[in-house]
């Protein structure tokens, strides 16, 4: 199994971190997706689009796409679990099934945040590119996550 993990302190409400990974205004904002539909709930859909790249990996293709997978656990304020994720790269075959685990717990005047994403066949070198492209994007992104969180509650 291979996974990307990060923590972090944001200074904003558990409920607002979590939030943001379901609200399609935030999601264009920190995620720039270009459409959404999550349901933060059990068995609620999570399905993000990203417009395709200009630029192409030599392995992966262009980047952007969907990524879309179920939520099997959502406390508000503190957690959720989506599971059967896979991204559909806009060129070549699909990468996953991977989950996503997100973490909000009250840390002083703020949240400590930790994302979890995981999943890996240990045979394709796709996945590992997927990887090593995957883990510096979740960098940019949460940096604008917190960004935009400390915009609005900080």
């Amino acid at each position: 199994m291979r996974d990307f993990v990060q923590s972090f302190v944001v200074h904003a409400p558990p409920a607002a971190a979590l939030d943001a990974f379901f609200d399609p205004e935030a999601l264009s904002v920190w995620w720039e997706v270009s459409r959404s539909v999550c349901v933060p709930r059990a068995f609620g859909s999570y399905a993000v689009e990203w417009e395709p790249t200009a630029w192409r990996d030599a392995m992966l293709g262009r980047l952007g796409g969907t990524l879309h997978g179920t939520v099997v656990e959502f406390t508000p304020g503190r957690d959720f679990f989506i599971a059967d994720l896979y991204w559909h790269p806009p060129d070549g075959e699909p990468i996953g099934p991977m989950a996503l685990d997100v973490r909000a717990t009250a840390h002083g005047d703020g949240t400590l945040l930790r994302l979890r994403q995981s999943g890996y066949d240990e045979t394709s070198e796709r996945w590992a590119r997927y990887y090593d492209i995957m883990s510096n994007g979740w960098m940019l992104a949460l940096r604008a996550l917190k960004t935009y969180l400390e915009e609005r509650w900080g």
